[in-house]
This record gives structure tokens, C-alpha cells and sequence, in this order.
């Protein structure tokens, strides 16, 4: 990333937002000898380590660390030309505190885009050097390249397009290890201020390139870039996709499990003992299930039973009345009453599983979606989409299209998370190319 800046043009500030032990503007600092080094560090302990590092390396009087958060960060001095480089933090969206959410919907509207509250830190960032960068600044940042595929990356996407002026991004494969020992994705983003280039290069690749190569692969337009909501797909090569396929969503639609909102409670146990069984229902709760079982799974025994009460309690027998109400009372106990997901339901108890699809899918994992012939009309939580037929189909084709899918799916069109995950949302599913009717056909006879 350093040989790429330095290729690019000499900074006179260098700023590393998240600055941890200063390894970049330690680089910085031996590669531009007149550059001011700017580290901006949240953790006290890490910035006295990073201000020890930059002393020992000679750096002391031309450097400083700051403690405090990036997002309040100002650049108020005079500067000329300022490289933004690091690698910022990764955090979830769930351990951000909703006053910075609110801050970060504020700041996104005052420059005219949207922003969503489930972004995660590095989105953040992004926007606060969208605030602080001036034409002729530039940078490049390695992140989890999940900003590039999903929707609360959105903000970073029209960043990259517009206010930061982008030039490149470069994404790292998972086994490459960018983050060791985290098994993670990455992404490199170079961009400078000011800069409107028709074409962005994209590229991949099983390890992090050596400088200017940050400025190679594929030359996507603008214009495809501001149409598509998805953009690692513009690294990975076109398939040819024989004139007789068709989307999985022609014939299927894709809806995701449903969610109990406590599942200590409403996935059966000893603590639902004396329920009947018209209330219990053999259920797919967990991805591993699918993912062990085969192409066909037949036996519902092996599965867990979910609690499953009707919302009208007085179709129940007085026996199944009085067994159900005495659960209830255990499970509001139990704090079942009190979740977000029952809080927003009516009634409370009525988790209300979906019908019995035909094929189940798993969703998300470092590997691609298990597909499953359901013949033991089993139910299924939102650990797993069930693929439902908008017109019948008829049995033999549902068995060749399993087949097809546990043959030829693949990641590509998931969306890729930190970690290295791959997760499929319905739609995304729905839009897998499959082998039209008529060639699933044939391949049964």
C-alpha cells in the first residue's frame, strides 16, 4: 500500500486513522523524509506503544499520536497534501453505540446519501475521510471487503464513487490470510480527492500485490459501478451460461425461517414436557443438520421438535388446553414474553413455522449453500431458506435439480462477510442460474 502511495505522489501529512502500533506510518515515515506523520488512536495503551515505536525509528519530531476517536478527528492546521492510510478497525454494527449510528446517518445526509444503521465501524470511517479529505489527497485502506456486496455498504460504495474519488480495488482471498489467523476477506481501496476517472480497475488475487500493481486488473466503468449494488462480481471471470438456463426464482421462491426470538424456550426440551404433539413440529434447526444429512433427508426423528402454539387457543382439546397454558406460564418465566421478536408478534406464543418446503438450503458458511430434498416435510428455522415451487413440480425434477445444485453451486453471487463467509439472502438465491425444466427432464430419463 506504501509503494502504491509512493508511486502515486508525496504526501506532506500522512494519516493513519486507527493507528494501533504505528507499523504504516512507520513505513511512511522512511518513505517520504519530509512528511508530517499523524496517528489517530482511540486506545491509550496502543498509542503510547505506537509513540515509542516512532521515537526508536527516528520519527519523534515530526510525529504525533492522538487519543481520541477518528470520527472526531479535525484537521485544522495547514496542511498541503495528505496520504490516508491503514487499516481500520473492524467492528460490528452490534457493538456500536446508537449515538455514533445517529451520527453517522447526520453526517451521510449532509453530503446527500443514506446510511445505514447496521454498518459496521470501517463504514465510519470511510465517511469521517470523506469529511476531512481536500482535492489532490489521497489514500488506501485495507478493510473486510463485505462494503463492496452488501446493502449497508452502500455509503462506502457512493464514497468510493463520488467524495473520495476512487481509483482501484483490490480483493484478497480468504485463504490468503490479509488478517492472519482470522480467516477473514480483505479489500484494498486507493482512491484521490478530486479524481473522476471513467474506469475503476478491479482485481483478486490469493495474496496482497507488491505497490503499483494496486493499479492493475480489470477496467470497470463508472456507470456499471453507480448501476450495480454488487461489486465483487467484477473480479471474478463472466460464465458462460448455456441459452436454456433459467433463475432459481422462475420456478421457486426463496423465504428464510422463521425466527422464535428465544430459542432456549421454543425448540422443545425438558422443559416443555407434557405438551401434546400437535404442537411440536420436527424442525431443521441448525445448518450443520443440512450440511451432514445428504442429498435427501427422510427422517424427521433425528431432528429437533419446535413448540408451535396456535394463536387461537380455543381449538385446543381442554387436555392440550390445560398442558399449553401450564407451559406458558413456564415460558414467560423463562422470559419468552419478553424478546423483541415476541414483543412484535401477536400473540406472543404463536411462533408460526412455515409449511414443509420442498428443498431447504443453508445460507451461510465458507462454503457453498447445502441443498436438501425435503421428503420428511420437516420445518425449518432462520438458520435455513426453504425453496417453495410457484407452480407444482413434479418429484422427479425436484431430484434432479438437488442434484444439480449440490453439483454445480457455488459461492459466487453470495455476499462475502468478515470471516470469510458467504451468505445468500432470498433474492440472491432466487437468482442462481439453473438448468431450465426441460433439461432437468431429460436428465431423469
Amino acid at each position: 500500500m506504501l509503494s502504491w502511495a509512493e508511486a502515486t505522489g508525496t504526501p506532506d501529512v500522512v494519516v493513519d486513522p486507527g493507528t494501533g502500533s504505528g507499523r504504516y506510518l512507520i513505513e511512511a515515515g522512511r518513505r517520504f523524509p519530509r512528511a508530517r506523520l499523524i496517528g489517530i488512536e482511540e486506545d491509550a495503551i496502543a498509542a503510547l506503544t505506537a509513540r515509542a515505536n516512532l521515537a526508536v525509528c527516528g520519527f519523534a519530531d515530526r510525529s504525533e499520536v492522538r487519543v481520541e476517536d477518528f470520527r472526531e478527528t479535525r484537521m485544522s492546521h495547514p496542511r498541503g497534501r495528505t496520504l490516508f492510510i491503514g487499516n481500520p478497525p473492524y467492528v460490528r454494527h452490534h457493538e456500536i453505540s446508537p449515538n455514533w449510528k445517529t451520527w453517522l446517518k447526520a453526517e451521510a445526509a449532509q453530503i446527500g446519501v443514506t446510511a445505514s444503521a447496521l454498518a459496521g465501524l470501517h463504514i465510519h470511517f470511510f465517511l469521517a475521510i470523506a469529511r476531512l479529505g481536500r482535492p489532490g489527497d489521497f489514500g488506501a485502506l485495507i478493510t473486510s471487503a463485505e462494503w463492496l456486496d452488501v446493502n449497508y455498504g452502500r455509503l462506502a460504495r457512493n464514497l468510493f464513487l463520488k467524495e473520495l474519488g476512487g481509483k482501484s480495488v483490490y480483493i484478497v482471498e480468504p485463504d490468503a490470510e490479509p488478517f492472519p489467523g482470522t480467516a477473514t476477506t480483505g479489500a484494498i481501496a486507493t482512491f484521490e480527492f478530486g479524481s473522476k476517472p471513467s474506469t475503476v480497475r478491479f482485481a483478486r488475487g490469493a495474496g496482497v500485490p507488491a505497490g503499483p500493481d494496486l493499479d492493475g486488473g480489470k477496467q470497470v466503468s463508472r456507470k456499471a459501478l453507480e448501476r450495480e449494488t454488487k461489486w465483487s462480481c467484477f473480479t471474478r471471470p463472466k460464465r458462460d451460461v448455456p441459452t436454456d438456463f433459467i433463475e432459481l426464482g422462475d420456478l421457486f421462491s426463496v423465504h428464510r425461517g422463521q425466527a422464535t426470538g428465544a430459542n432456549r424456550v421454543w425448540i422443545a426440551g425438558n422443559h416443555s414436557e407434557g405438551l401434546p404433539q400437535e404442537v411440536l413440529f420436527p424442525t431443521v434447526t441448525k445448518a450443520r443438520e443440512l450440511f451432514q444429512n445428504g442429498p435427501i433427508l427422510t427422517e424427521a426423528e433425528k431432528l429437533r421438535e419446535v413448540i408451535d402454539i396456535p394463536r387461537d387457543l380455543s381449538v385446543l382439546s381442554p387436555a392440550s388446553r390445560n398442558a399449553v397454558d401450564t407451559f406458558l406460564k413456564r415460558a414467560e418465566i423463562m422470559g419468552a414474553r419478553s424478546s423483541y421478536i415476541a414483543q412484535h408478534r401477536e400473540p406472543w406464543w404463536s411462533v408460526r413455522l412455515r409449511s414443509p418446503a420442498p428443498i431447504l438450503a443453508t445460507y451461510m458458511a465458507r462454503r457453498p449453500p447445502a441443498f436438501v430434498l425435503n421428503e420428511a416435510s420437516v420445518r425449518h428455522l432462520n438458520i435455513a431458506h426453504g425453496l417453495y415451487p410457484r407452480e407444482p413440480v413434479e418429484a422427479p425434477i425436484l431430484s434432479a435439480l438437488v442434484k444439480w445444485l449440490r453439483e454445480s453451486s457455488s459461492v459466487e453471487g453470495g455476499r462475502v462477510y468478515a470471516g470469510g463467509l458467504t451468505k445468500f439472502e432470498p433474492r440472491e438465491m432466487e437468482r442462481i442460474r439453473i438448468p431450465g425444466p426441460s433439461v432437468l427432464v431429460e436428465s431423469t430419463s
